[in-house]
C-alpha cells in the first residue's frame, strides 16, 4: 500500500487543499447543532423572534458555505484520484514493457489486465474516499462526541459507551474483508483469461461447435466469482445494520435520560436537541464506515497485487532508443548450451553447440518439440540461457546492452502477430522512422508488396484483429517485411514461410541473400534445407547433425528420412 501511495505525492499540494476544503466544511457542519441551540434557547422560547431569525440567517449561510466548500472538495479530489490513477496505470504499463519473457509468464496476461483496470480503480475510489468521507467519517463522530460534552457532558457519556465495542468490530470486519477481495480479484483474473481465450480462439470454436462447452466453463468460472463477490458484499452488508442498532439503543438511552434532565429542570431543551442532533451526525458518519471499509478492503488488495508487479525489479533495462543504421551479418556461436523454461526445471535444450559464419543462410530442422523455437529465443536474449555461452561477433550477448541486442536481431515468431491499424503502421512497428520508400523496399523484399497494391485502399488498408482480414501467407510476409525494414544484422525466420508455396518462398530468399545478414531459417521443407549453407538437426533438444543437404543426406539417417518422406508426399500427390 505504501508504494502505490508514492504516487500521490506529486499532489500533495493538491490533497492538501482539499483536506482543508474538507475540514473546513466539517467545522461549518458541527457549528450548526450549536446554533440551533442557540435558536431554540434564545429565541423561540422567550419568544424572541428576532433572535431566532438572525440565528436561522446564520444558519442558511453556514449551509450555503458547506455546500460550497463540498462541491470544491469534490472537485479537487476528483482531479487529484484521476490524476493518480492515469500516472499508476501509466507506470505499471511501463514496468511491464520492461519485463523479459520470463518475468511475464509469472503474471499471466489475465491478471495483468485486471490489475491495470479493476485494481488501479479500486485504489482510485479509496484515493476519492480519503478526500471526501474517509476522514470526514471519523472527525465528524470525534466533533460531535466533543461538542456533545461541551454542551451537555452527562448525555455525551452515553454516545461514547459503545465505541470501544464498535471499533472492534469494524477491525476485525475489515481484516476479514481484505482476505475475501483479495479472493474476489484473483476470481476476476479467471474471468478475464476465460473470456480472452474465448474471444483469441473463436473461430475453432465456433468450427468445432464447443460453444456450449465453453459457455459451461464460463458459468463455472463466473458463478465462482459470484460466490465470493456476495460473500464479500454479505460481510460488508452486516457492518451498516450493526452500527445502527448499537448507535439506535444509545440515541435512546440518551434521550430518555436527557427528557429526565429536562423534565428535572438540569437541562435545558436546547441543549438536548443539539446533543440528540450531534448524535445523528455521529450516526451518519458511523454509517459512512461500511462504505470506507469495504472501499479500504478492495483497495488493500489491490494495491498488494500492483505491488507485486512494481516490485519485480525487470531483467531487461532499454536505456534509449538506438539510431537505426546499417549492420553487416553477423556471426554467432553457441557454446555447449542447455536451456530450460522459467517454470520447469526440464531441460528442453541439452549441451548444443554450433557456429554460424556472419551473412550465412543458416537453416533449423527437427520434429515438433525439439526445442528451436527454444533455441531462436535465446539469441535476441528473450530467454537466458540454463548454461554455456552464446557469441555474436565473438562477444557474449550478455555484454550487448538490450536495445543494441534486439535491433540487430529481426525476430519473426512462429506466431505472426499483426495489430489492429493500417498495413503501413503495422510494418513501421518495426522502424518507427521508416520512409513509405524504404517500406515499400521492404513489402517488395518480402515479395507481398503486390498483393498490398491490390488491397482498396493500399498500405491504408485496416488490418482487422490479428490480421483477420489477411490470408495466413500475407500475414507471414507483413510480418518478415516488419523484421526486415529494422535492418538487423540477423534475421530469424521460425517457420515463418510455412504458408507460401514454392514459387513465392523461393523469390522471397533470393531476394534475403542479396542483402548483408545471417539467415537463421526453421523449416520443415527439403527444398529450402537445400539451398542452405548449414543445416542444423536437432533431435530431442539435441544436436543430431550439422552439415550441408548433401553431407547430412549421405551422413545422417533421420536427415533421409525427412528427405524420404517428402520425395514420398509429392509423388503422391
Amino acid at each position: 500500500m505504501k508504494l502505490i501511495l508514492n504516487y500521490t505525492k506529486p499532489y500533495t499540494g493538491l490533497i492538501l487543499f482539499a483536506l482543508m476544503l474538507m475540514l473546513f466544511e466539517l467545522a461549518v457542519e458541527l457549528s450548526l447543532p450549536y446554533f440551533l441551540l442557540k435558536i431554540i434557547n434564545e429565541g423561540i422560547i422567550p419568544q424572541q423572534f428576532d433572535v431566532a431569525i438572525r440565528y436561522l440567517v446564520i444558519l442558511v449561510v453556514l449551509s450555503a458555505l458547506t455546500f460550497i466548500y463540498g462541491i470544491l472538495n469534490s472537485y479537487v479530489a476528483s482531479h487529484v484520484c484521476h490524476s493518480f490513477s492515469y500516472d499508476l496505470r501509466k507506470s505499471l504499463f511501463g514496468h511491464i514493457q520492461k519485463f523479459s519473457l520470463s518475468q511475464l509468464e509469472q503474471f499471466k496476461t489475465s491478471s495483468i489486465i485486471t490489475r491495470l483496470t479493476s485494481d488501479v480503480i479500486a485504489c482510485e475510489m479509496v484515493l476519492f474516499m480519503s478526500l471526501r468521507i474517509m476522514l470526514r467519517a471519523p472527525l465528524l463522530v470525534v466533533g460531535s462526541v466533543i461538542m456533545s460534552f461541551v454542551i451537555a457532558p452527562k448525555l455525551a457519556v452515553y454516545l461514547i459507551i459503545a465505541t470501544p465495542f464498535l471499533s472492534i468490530f469494524l477491525y476485525f470486519t475489515a481484516k476479514k474483508g481484505m482476505s475475501i477481495f483479495k479472493d474476489v480479484q484473483l476470481e476476476l483474473d479467471g474471468l478475464n483469461k476465460n473470456v480472452q481465450q474465448n474471444l483469441s480462439s473463436v473461430r475453432m470454436i465456433k468450427a468445432n461447435l464447443s460453444g456450449d462447452f465453453e459457455t459451461e466453463k464460463f458459468d463455472h468460472t463466473a458463478s465462482k466469482l459470484k460466490e465470493d463477490t456476495t460473500k464479500a458484499m454479505q460481510l460488508m452488508e452486516r457492518i451498516l445494520p450493526t452500527l445502527l442498532i448499537v448507535m439506535n439503543i444509545a440515541l435512546l438511552i440518551m434521550i430518555y435520560m436527557g427528557a429526565l434532565d429536562v423534565l428535572k429542570g438540569l437541562l435545558d431543551v436546547g441543549a438536548l436537541a443539539a446533543v440528540i442532533n450531534y448524535a445523528l451526525r455521529m450516526q451518519g458518519g458511523f454509517s459512512m464506515f461500511s462504505f470506507i471499509i469495504m472501499a479500504f478492503s478492495r483497495a488493500k488488495a489491490s494495491s498488494d497485487r500492483m505491488g507485486e508487479i512494481l516490485d519485480t525489479v525487470p531483467d531487461e533495462i532499454v536505456q534509449s532508443e538506438i539510431k537505426q543504421e546499417e549492420i553487416g551479418g553477423s556471426s554467432i556461436s553457441f557454446k555447449d548450451v542447455s536451456f530450460h523454461y522459467p517454470l520447469s526445471e526440464h531441460n528442453v535444450l541439452h549441451h548444443v553447440s554450433f557456429d554460424v559464419a556472419a551473412g550465412e543462410k543458416f537453416v533449423i530442422m527437427g520434429q515438433t518439440g525439439s526445442g528451436k523455437s527454444a533455441l531462436l529465443s535465446l539469441v535476441p536474449r528473450m530467454y537466458q540461457a540454463s548454461s554455456g555461452q552464446i557469441l555474436i561477433n565473438n562477444q557474449p550477448i550478455e555484454s550487448y546492452p538490450i536495445e543494441k541486442l534486439r535491433q540487430m536481431v529481426g525476430y519473426v515468431p512462429q506466431k505472426n502477430t499483426l495489430f489492429t491499424g493500417s498495413v503501413l503502421e503495422n510494418i513501421q512497428f518495426g522502424n518507427a522512422h521508416a520512409s513509405i520508400k524504404e517500406v515499400e523496399k521492404a513489402t517488395e523484399i518480402a515479395q507481398v508488396y503486390d498483393n498490398i497494391m491490390d488491397f482498396d485502399h493500399q498500405f491504408d488498408t485496416r488490418v482487422g484483429q490479428e490480421g483477420v482480414n489477411l490470408s495466413g501467407g500475407q500475414k507471414q510476409r507483413i510480418a518478415i517485411a516488419r523484421a526486415i525494414i529494422k535492418r538487423p544484422s540477423i534475421l530469424i525466420l521460425d517457420d515463418s514461410t510455412s504458408a507460401l508455396d514454392i514459387k513465392t518462398e523461393s523469390k522471397l530468399f533470393d531476394a534475403l541473400s542479396e542483402l548483408s545478414m545471417t539467415r537463421i531459417i526453421v523449416t520443415q521443407k527439403i527444398h529450402t534445407a537445400k539451398t542452405a549453407d548449414k543445416i542444423l538437426l536437432l533431435d530431442e533438444g539435441r544436436v543430431s547433425a550439422i552439415g550441408t543437404h548433401e553431407t547430412l543426406i549421405k551422413t545422417s539417417p533421420l536427415y533421409k528420412a525427412i528427405c524420404d518422406s517428402q520425395e514420398e508426399g509429392e509423388n503422391i500427390a
